[in-house]
């Protein structure tokens, strides 16, 4: 194994394996002394605005040729893309769980999208970015969707939130009810005009705590199908209504900026601008576009799950750069926690590392994570690890039968030059795929794996309410 592993370092650029554990966690204790809250004079306000169903490819500045957006490519300009940015799911829910709790959605046991009628949702003992901050005395608002449980004990305002405004599950699910914090104000929600609602919330929340250090989570429902926009916004894009939706949205990001900086609040607010998970294909022209990446919502092909993502904080974040290490949603509670200097739990894993020096752009900056992994419910699917990418099954998201799962195909590709997941290089570099086998078992111990039945050690419940 030893033999195998320095073969891949010294072929192929590996990083990430059982060889460089030592070396890797030497290097994340040194970076992690500088990783400290950078001096202002006060805590840091964080902005983190998470679209629904929006695709790597429906941002100008990440390739769309039709679709315009002045303000996101200008907070491009300003801050640092991240190409290779991960959330933790291909769908709604989990996604959310993931960004909230800072674990797989697995961990925590909401891998799979929730309905009204289920009686499900976050757990309560679970921690969630707006509790961490708030022990270091943040005001915090969830604007928009939640979908992490729409029955009392899991909204937003049982999890950390200070106010809560929006529908509280998908838009096509119905009745599409409209809440401010616990009540129903709109049945069924007015959404032609919800996106410039949900701005009008977030401009008005930050207003009102601008003498403090704040928390805004804006998850947008747009472009989640049914689509809608105002009357403002329609026909104005090439896109058709998809488009519309899209610019109305990089209004809205242009809105909040300007306010930060009007505040005078721009030089002391990380912005953080990314999606929930890929493009819904199957809605057709109503659904986006992953660009150059293979695969949609729903599978675990990277345009299922690598997603566009901006941050921005003058002077703090480099303008005008590109981060193309792999980061994930993951990653921003502990992120946030460092710079807030707030402590993280410690009575349970949390799966997401401090990022701060790769979106500093500190030199020699790489990812801390050995490896990712990508689930679809309970199903591992694919590892990747560095560069590569091993998927346990042909034409990842679909389903494999129960006779075939022994024997399922499998694809390694390389990402760096094939983000497109066209070529399979397996025959060429068995040894990488031997590693990330290695990996992937060391998962499915931890949290369990459906295809080779597999329960996993490390599950925490969701919360329930019995009937």
């Amino acid at each position: 194994m030893k033999k195998t592993m320095n073969s891949i370092h010294s072929s192929n650029g590996w990083r990430n394996g059982v060889l460089t554990t030592l070396i890797l966690t030497t290097t994340l204790s040194v970076l992690s002394t500088s990783t400290e809250a950078p001096k202002t004079e006060r805590l840091p306000n964080f902005v983190i605005i998470f679209t629904d169903d929006q695709g790597y490819g429906d941002i100008g500045c990440f390739g769309s040729p039709t679709i315009k957006t002045p303000r996101l490519d200008r907070m491009a300009r300003e801050g640092r893309r991240f190409t290779s940015f991960y959330v933790a799911a291909p769908v709604c829910t989990p996604s959310r769980a993931a960004l909230m709790t800072g674990c797989y959605p697995q961990r925590v046991s909401l891998p799979t999208v929730l309905f009204p009628r289920d009686r499900i949702g976050i757990n309560d003992d679970e921690t969630t970015v707006a509790e961490v901050l708030k022990t270091r005395g943040y005001a915090t608002a969830c604007i928009g969707k939640w979908h992490l449980g729409h029955l009392p004990p899991f909204l937003p305002t049982r999890h950390g939130f200070d106010r809560y405004f929006g529908i509280p599950y998908s838009n096509d699910m119905n009745p599409a009810v409209l809440m401010r914090n616990e009540d129903i104000i709109e049945n069924p929600a007015v959404q032609t005009t919800l996106t410039e609602r949900y701005t009008q919330e977030a401009i008005k929340f930050i207003t009102e705590n601008k003498n403090r250090p704040f928390f805004l989570y804006l998850p947008h429902t747009m472009p989640h199908t049914p689509l809608h926009v105002s009357e403002r916004f329609a026909g104005k894009s090439k896109r058709g209504l998809y488009g519309d939706v899209i610019e109305c949205l990089d209004w809205s990001t242009g809105q909040i900026l300007d306010t930060l900086d009007e505040l005078g609040l721009d030089k002391n607010t990380l912005v953080i601008y990314t999606t929930d998970n890929g493009p819904w294909y199957t809605q057709g022209v109503n659904g986006g576009s992953a660009g150059p990446l293979r695969g949609a919502k729903a599978t675990t092909f990277e345009g299922g799950m690598r997603v566009p993502c901006i941050m921005r904080w003058p002077g703090r974040i480099p303008p005008a750069t590109v981060c193309m290490e792999l980061t994930t949603s993951m990653d921003l509670l502990p992120t946030l926690a460092g710079l807030a200097g707030a402590k993280l739990p410690t009575d349970r894993i949390i799966d997401g590392k401090d990022v701060w020096p790769l979106m500093a752009g500190q030199p020699g900056a790489k990812d801390p994570n050995e490896a990712f992994f990508y689930y679809r419910g309970y199903r591992l699917e694919a590892v990747r690890s560095g560069k590569w990418k091993l998927s346990f099954e042909r034409g990842a998201g679909k389903r494999t039968l129960p006779e075939n799962r022994k024997n399922a195909p499998e694809s390694l590709y390389d990402l760096e030059v094939d983000p497109s997941e066209k070529y399979n290089v397996i025959d060429k570099h068995g040894d990488v795929a031997v590693c990330l086998r290695e990996l992937a078992e060391q998962m499915r111990e931890d949290l369990g794996d459906t295809i080779t039945r597999r329960a996993g050690r490390n599950r925490r419940p969701a919360g329930e309410i019995k009937p």
